[in-house]
C-alpha cells in the first residue's frame, strides 16, 4: 500500500512531500522499535532465588536476630512446670527409653516438623537432645516452620541428670599455648557473593520450605574444635563473639569476628564466603549450632565447631562453662 500511494501522488506540486512521507515513517519504525528494545534491557533483573527467600523472610520476621530471641531455656526453668511445655526428645529410641523428661515424647531430627503438629494444644516447644547442639539446628527448622517460641534445653539431656552426661568428657585445653590460638586482631571482612539457590518456585514461603527440608535431610552439621585449631586453612571461620570477649580470650588464627553485621537488611551475610566451609564457634557450640542451621537454609556450606571453646579454653574460661548435671528425676521407657 504504501508504495501504492507514492507513485499515485505525483499529480500536483505536494507530490514530493507525500512521496517521501511514508518512506520517512518506515525509516523511523526501526529506530522506534531499536528504542523500545534497548529500554527493555535496561529494566531491572529478575529477582534470584536468593533475594526471593531473605526478602520473604525479613518480611515475616525471620531474621537470625529473631531466631535467636529467647531460643534457649534451662533446665531449671521448666522442672516445676513441665506440663507448660510439648517437649520432643530427639535421640536414639533407646537413649529416650534409658531415661526421658518426664513427659516429654521422643522424635526425630528428620521428623521434628511432622511431629511437632502432633501438639494439639499448641504449647510452646522444647526439644531435647544430648548437649543442646543438634536441637539448635531443629529449633531454627521450628521457628522457620510457623513455631516461632520453640527453644533448646541448655546443655541437653546432659543437663538434666549425670546418668545422660555427654559433656564432662569433651571439655578441654587444647587451645592454651597452641600457636593457631592468637591474641592479634580478628581478620578485616570483605564482601563476597551470596550463594546460588535454584528452586522450581519463585515463591518465597515454598523456597524457605525446601530450605527448611534441605537442612534437616543434611543431619546436624559439626567439626570438632581439634580439627578447626590444628587446620584452620580448611574452613572460613566466624567467631560469633563480642569484641570484648575476643580481646579477653583471643581466638583461633584467621578467624572473622562477623555477629552484628548478619542481619538481611544490612547485607552483613556478603561478607560470608559462600565458596568454602563456614564454621561458626561460640562458647559451647549451641549458638553456634543456630547460626550454622540458619546459614545452611541460606545456602552456605556451614558447620559448628561442637562444644565451643569449652572444648579450647575450658579452664580459661570466667563464665559460659559446662558446670555439671542438676540430677532432676526423670522417666524410664
Amino acid at each position: 500500500m504504501a508504495f501504492a500511494l507514492v507513485h499515485n501522488s505525483t499529480v500536483n506540486g505536494g507530490s514530493m512531500k507525500k512521496r517521501w512521507f511514508p518512506l520517512l515513517i518506515m525509516a523511523l519504525v526501526p529506530m522506534v522499535m531499536f528504542v523500545s528494545c534497548k529500554d527493555d534491557d535496561s529494566s531491572s533483573p529478575e529477582e534470584t532465588t536468593y533475594e526471593t527467600l531473605t526478602m520473604y523472610m525479613e518480611a515475616n520476621n525471620m531474621d537470625l536476630s529473631d531466631i535467636t530471641s529467647d531460643w534457649i531455656i534451662a533446665a531449671s526453668a521448666i522442672v516445676d512446670n513441665l506440663d507448660d511445655y510439648y517437649i520432643m526428645d530427639i535421640r536414639a529410641e533407646a537413649d529416650y527409653l534409658a531415661g526421658h523428661v518426664p513427659g516429654a515424647v521422643n522424635s526425630t531430627f528428620g521428623g521434628i516438623l511432622d511431629d511437632a503438629a502432633a501438639n494439639t494444644a499448641g504449647l510452646p516447644i522444647i526439644v531435647v537432645c544430648y548437649t543442646g547442639q543438634s536441637a539448635g539446628h531443629a529449633v531454627v527448622a521450628l521457628r522457620l516452620s510457623g513455631y516461632p517460641d520453640a527453644r533448646v534445653l541448655k546443655f541437653g539431656m546432659s543437663s538434666w541428670h549425670s546418668d545422660f552426661d555427654r559433656w564432662s568428657s569433651n571439655t578441654a585445653d587444647i587451645a592454651t599455648d597452641h600457636s593457631n590460638w592468637t591474641m592479634d586482631a580478628v581478620t578485616a571482612t570483605t564482601d563476597f557473593d551470596y550463594p546460588t539457590l535454584s528452586s522450581s518456585s519463585n515463591d518465597g514461603a515454598t523456597i524457605l520450605a525446601e530450605r527448611v527440608d534441605a537442612m534437616l535431610d543434611g543431619g546436624f552439621k559439626g567439626v570438632s574444635g581439634s580439627d578447626v585449631l590444628e587446620t584452620p586453612a580448611n574452613y572460613f571461620i566466624n567467631n560469633y563473639w563480642a569484641q570484648t570477649d575476643v580481646d579477653q580470650y583471643g581466638h583461633i588464627v584467621g578467624a572473622y569476628r562477623i555477629k552484628e553485621d548478619l542481619t538481611l537488611d544490612a547485607a552483613g551475610f556478603l561478607h560470608l564466603d559462600p565458596n568454602e566451609t563456614v564454621v561458626t564457634y561460640c562458647w559451647t557450640g549451641q549458638t553456634s549450632s543456630v547460626v550454622t542451621a540458619y546459614l545452611t537454609v541460606l545456602g552456605y556450606d556451614a558447620t559448628s565447631l561442637k562444644f565451643g571453646v569449652n572444648s579450647l579454653i575450658y579452664n580459661t574460661l570466667e563464665g559460659h562453662q559446662w558446670t555439671g548435671s542438676a540430677d532432676y528425676e526423670y522417666e524410664t521407657g
